[in-house]
């Protein structure tokens, strides 16, 4: 075994692989970024070395320099992880003639199953079964849109040298095809440094099942069972599960039969996953090559659940030339695990991947890097940054149960435990999809979530009252932290001669409310059952905002509201963040954070969000100029499709923004004519920098 290894990756990978290789003695060198100084995979190695800049390129994409900091440190091997140079042959090759162990396959083996167009060659020549479509070097664009013409609509254009869902577009008519073939080679370029791409037929319902294989030195391969990867956004996987739900015995056994096949005809060495399109018919499922990808996988934990296998140890046992620990008999399947993907992005907005502080980050109790039944991968701390540089994920929660059923419960539970406040997440989102008939029923495939959209996004589980009383009650109880004990200090508000009144302005799902509590008294002994000391009640009314009265200046003199509720409340607060709320009967426990005026609420049942606002604070602001166009997050201009003087048409697009190695297009909110361009491609915009100006009054 090695006594030192470096870990070529940053984030969670990182501290995954570091997690194994101290369990087995082995010390481990990182190397960061300038973005990562500070990051958790920096801190949990046992030494660090600075790397470049905070652009993969300045980084963990400069092969030279991680073999030089290798050698350097006494490193004997190098782990690449997932991403970046994991399923780079030419730094594999590097590395071996540097004198270092590349954990993970040969260069060779890498070429012939990291390229798609070669490895459906190369399977097609060993009768595996491939879906239709163009796999050949002819790149020509017009060429490509003949094939995609013969093949039939819809296609799927994908980067030859891809992965993770990078560089994959699908076609449904052939005028769309050159613009989005266009965008994939941009995309591949930035990702891959290779916009070759293949074209194929887009398979209707299918499912994406992919076989996990391993092989070592001495000629042994095994495979550790199916994985289902079918509920995926943007061609990116969101939960993965294994074992795949309907797949039987014999099914089981020829892809693995075949996926091994495939391993061996590349002497293949280390951990591998080949992917399989399933096409579901009535009474039938046929499955078919889509590619093989040279490294760990994300999901790997939901296989380590399953068998039991450490393959992050399998993989340094069989780098440093140990056969396998198992033979195929020795493999067998037990229980049920899901992987769900927590990513710091917005569902409600098209998954823009989002930026920002971890201002409020718990976990259900779990493992870390280690097989129970709630185990929780991750790479960052509360507090931490989620920088625009690198991939979105937050963290990986795995669990494991005897049954599916008892999965999707345990799944639940824990998703319905993990707060995360400061920027937008997916947690929500990934309850809604547990609960859908789809998911639940396994009714699976990659356009699940397009099937469920209606009950997955732009929900709101809470109701309204009880986000507005849990924010008046955090309100509440911050403010007496900063208060003395004498009665003029209290949130009552002491008054000898009228009862207490308090109004808040509140917005709720882009709408505006008022609400007023009166009539304020703490906990008496009729009230005392409901709680402890800390026990207040009140009157409360919440009107919504419906219309403003202008006079002849258009300035606003009167607001109109209609009342939503009104009822007795009471509540009782621990402290800022825990509260005890009876509404309508009803005892319900919440936790709740503030972040910008946002309350974040966190419920059994669900969470949402309602901002209180500080009126004060808002006194003289203006609203935003109309016609500005704004940068949604931190990025890189690839390009502006318009210029000075163009006349432009609502939804009409303006400009192509690149984050987190995805590309976002942003469309025109009106008719007019564009003014300035306050931005060249190639610059760094800032989140909330505006783009450019368009005269909608010019149109």
């Amino acid at each position: 075994m090695f006594s030192k290894i470096l870990i070529a990756n940053r984030g969670e990978i990182a501290c995954r692989v570091a997690a194994t290789a101290k369990r087995l003695g082995v010390s481990t060198v990182a190397v960061y970024s300038d973005a990562d100084r500070e990051a958790k995979h920096v801190a949990v190695c046992d030494e660090a070395i600075y790397l470049g800049g905070s652009a993969p390129k300045d980084s963990y994409l400069k092969g030279d320099a991680i073999i030089a900091i290798a050698l350097e440190t006494g490193a004997q091997a190098i782990h690449p992880g997932y991403g970046f140079l994991s399923e780079n042959a030419d730094f594999a090759q590097a590395c071996q003639d540097a004198g270092l162990v590349f954990i993970g396959p040969s260069a060779d083996a890498i070429r012939a199953m990291g390229g798609k167009s070669e490895s459906k060659r190369l399977m097609e020549s060993a009768g595996v079964p491939l879906i239709p479509g163009y796999h050949g070097d002819n790149q020509d664009a017009q060429f490509l849109q003949q094939q995609a013409d013969a093949i039939g609509y819809p296609v799927l254009i994908k980067a030859s040298a891809g992965g993770g869902g990078k560089g994959m577009r699908i076609v449904e008519k052939s005028s769309d095809f050159i613009d989005l073939l266009d965008s994939c080679r941009r995309e591949a370029i930035t990702s891959f440094g290779n916009d070759q791409v293949l074209v194929e037929k887009y398979a209707l319902k299918p499912r994406h099942i992919e076989i996990q294989v391993f092989g070592d030195t001495h000629g042994n391969y095994v495979h550790l069972f199916e994985r289902d990867c079918s509920v995926q956004r943007r061609h990116q996987k969101v939960l993965e599960e294994a074992p795949a739900p309907g797949v039987d015995t014999a099914m089981r056994e020829a892809m693995g039969t075949a996926a091994i096949e495939a391993a061996r005809a590349v002497d293949y060495v280390g951990a591998g996953t080949v992917e399989f399109i399933v096409e579901q018919r009535e009474d039938s499922m046929n499955f078919y090559f889509m590619e093989m990808n040279t490294r760990l996988q994300v999901e790997h934990p939901v296989s380590e659940a399953i068998t039991g296998v450490d393959l992050v140890e399998w993989q340094l046992l069989v780098a440093a030339g140990q056969p396998l620990p198992k033979t195929q008999d020795d493999l067998a399947i037990n229980g049920h695990a899901i992987e769900a993907r927590i990513c710091a992005e917005n569902p409600d907005n098209n998954f823009l991947p989002a930026t920002g502080t971890l201002f409020t980050y718990q976990k259900p109790e779990h493992s870390t890097f280690n097989i129970t039944d709630v185990r929780i991968d991750d790479g960052v701390r509360e507090g931490d940054v989620i920088s625009p540089f690198y991939d979105s994920m937050i963290a990986k929660l795995i669990v494991h149960a005897p049954t599916r059923e008892q999965a999707l419960a345990r799944l639940d539970r824990a998703l319905a435990q993990t707060r995360i406040v400061g920027l937008p997440n997916n947690v929500a989102f990934l309850r809604y999809i547990l609960n859908t008939d789809s998911f639940s029923k396994a009714n699976l495939d990659t356009a699940l979530i397009e099937r469920e959209q209606d009950k997955l996004f732009d929900q709101h589980p809470l109701e309204l009252s009880m986000l507005v009383v849990t924010a008046i009650a955090q309100q509440l109880a911050s403010e007496a932290t900063m208060q003395g004990s004498d009665p003029f200090s209290k949130p009552t508000g002491f008054r000898a001669y009228s009862d207490y009144t308090r109004s808040f302005s509140l917005v709720y799902d882009e709408q505006a409310y008022s609400a007023r509590i009166s009539n304020w008294h703490n906990a008496s002994c009729a009230d005392s059952k409901k709680g402890g000391d800390n026990l207040s009640s009140f009157t409360l009314v919440i009107r919504r905002e419906i219309a403003n009265t202008q006079d002849d200046n258009n300035i606003n003199v009167a607001t109109q509201t209609e009342t939503v509720y009104e009822g007795q409340i009471s509540y009782d607060s621990s402290d800022a963040h825990n509260h005890t709320l009876w509404l309508e009967g009803a005892r319900i426990s919440a936790q709740s954070w503030v972040n910008n005026e946002t309350v974040y609420v966190f419920t059994d049942g669900g969470r949402d969000e309602i901002r209180l606002v500080d009126v004060m604070a808002h006194v003289g602001e203006d609203t935003a100029a109309v016609g500005s166009l704004k940068s949604p997050m931190p990025g890189q201009v690839v390009a502006f499709k318009v210029a000075v003087g163009d006349t432009v048409k609502k939804g009409e697009p303006l400009a192509v923004i690149e984050a987190m190695k995805i590309e976002h297009t942003i469309t025109a909110p009106t008719d007019g004519v564009v003014a300035e361009l306050l931005f060249a491609a190639g610059d760094l915009v800032a989140d909330g920098d505006e783009l450019l100006r368009i005269d909608s009054e010019s149109a």
